[in-house]
């Protein structure tokens, strides 16, 4: 039983009752989530004194003896990250919605096991004599870390009443309920969102001038061209904005995006210093995400003269950012060595998020070249290899093992990229966010 569970604040209780009951209950998963309710079934015990006089004031326990799910076979819950809150139902001799909550604490629950929910007290102030009935409903349950999410639970059925305080007249007195906490109840969530961030936002607050005609050759429709290896004397070198259709592999099923992107590079000895940068799109993340959880990179691929890949990465996001603002992905840099002579392109290739331990890979469904540069062949140069930090190359891939991330075209068909950050796909086990493009991750 409960320690303290039923006990009369400032007065003599009887003693403390406890009754079982259980209930069907369906949990809504957040909305960034893009996941169905889960149905399953929740048991819990409500502790509280079997007697008690008008004007005292009670405290009830709420103790959750099965969830209605275990925590899916995505992620590991660290210790102390899951809060429950909720509401009681007090009727009969007086209603009120009881305000309980529980304490975050909480040991380590692994993927696939039983979610561990602390137990959660309230208190109630006793108006009029007569039978008062105490019956749980709706719940809420939210995990902290890597962010803040909130799976809202409610029963399904009617629930039968967990327990009965006795209520004798004792000189009356008014009131209600205190704590202040929500009116939800929490009974154990029934399911996990599985959509974790690890998406790469789709904007860029850099900004890029447009290519002048002695670049692109006059070829509106071509890519920029750049010279790299003759007497031109130019270091600057703009590319077009290329339109990106990207397709990735998610535990949830393949997803497909296109993204404006552009290559721009700056000629550095005989070697040229590349950014690579997604335009547009600027949206707002729907969730608090954590400073230092992202990191996106990208393979340049070369063609034309010149074969191989160029590896760019960004930085992760400095600061946390909070859920309503914009975000967006930095630039992404890298050097480019060239191993051959003559004209090399470049196209934006296989796109790589990291974020908490989660791999998102994206793969074009086809080559869109960005940016033409003459090139003289460099000693260890590209020419078939990787030219310019760890190439990844060019293929595509899924995610990996615990990388639940997804992507969706959304917004004039921006990349959206949904993922698993960490554990963002945590719904008491999985807080899922999604990345989108406006806020530079800085």
């Amino acid at each position: 039983m409960l320690g303290g569970a039923g006990v009369l604040l400032g007065v003599a209780a009887a003693p403390a009752q406890a009754a079982e009951v259980s209930y069907a209950t369906e949990c809504i998963p957040p909305a960034i989530s893009g996941l169905p309710p889960v149905q399953g079934t929740t048991k819990v015990e409500i502790t509280a004194p079997a007697e008690a006089k008008v004007g005292d004031e009670v405290e009830v326990v709420w103790k959750f003896v099965q969830a209605a799910s275990k925590n899916p076979n995505i992620l590991d819950l660290e210790q102390n990250t899951v809060q429950p809150t909720g509401t009681l139902k007090a009727a009969g001799a007086q209603t009120a919605d009881i305000a309980m909550q529980g304490p975050r604490e909480n040991p380590p629950i692994p993927k696939n096991t039983d979610m561990k929910l602390s137990d959660m007290k309230g208190k109630l102030k006793l108006t009029a004599p007569g039978e008062v009935t105490l019956t749980p409903d709706a719940y809420n349950i939210n995990v902290n870390k890597p962010i803040s999410t909130d799976t809202k639970c409610t029963p399904k059925e009617t629930v039968q009443k967990a327990a009965t305080i006795k209520v004798t007249d004792g000189g009356g007195g008014s009131g209600g309920t205190t704590g202040g906490l929500p009116t939800v109840v929490p009974t154990l969530p029934t399911g996990v969102p599985t959509d974790l961030p690890t998406g790469l936002p789709t904007g860029s607050s850099s900004p890029t001038p447009s290519p002048s005609e002695s670049e692109t050759g006059g070829d509106a429709g071509g890519s920029s061209t750049g010279g790299g290896g003759g007497d031109s004397g130019q270091t600057d070198f703009t590319g077009k904005e290329v339109q990106v259709p990207y397709e990735c592999k998610t535990p949830i099923g393949d997803k497909e995006a296109t993204s404006p992107v552009q290559i721009n590079a700056k000629k550095n000895g005989g070697s040229f210093d590349l950014t690579v940068q997604f335009k547009k799109s600027v949206m707002d993340s729907p969730a608090d995400i954590p400073k230092d959880s992202v990191k996106p990179s990208m393979e340049v691929v070369l063609g034309g003269v010149d074969k191989g890949t160029v590896h760019v990465e960004g930085p992760t996001n400095s600061e946390d950012i909070k859920s309503g603002e914009p975000i967006e992905i930095p630039d992404l840099t890298g050097t480019y060595k060239p191993g051959a002579s003559g004209e090399s392109t470049l196209s934006p290739g296989v796109l790589t998020i990291e974020a908490l331990g989660t791999t998102t890979t994206c793969t074009p469904a086809k080559s869109e070249v960005s940016l033409t540069l003459d090139t003289t062949e460099q000693a260890s140069g590209a020419s078939g290899g990787s030219a310019g930090g760890s190439a990844g190359g060019s293929a595509g891939g899924s995610s990996t093992d615990g990388g639940l991330a997804a992507t969706g075209a959304e917004d004039q068909g921006s990349l959206k990229a949904l993922g698993l950050v960490a554990g963002t796909a945590l719904l008491l086990g999985g807080a899922v966010f999604t990345f989108m493009p406006g806020r530079r991750l800085r």
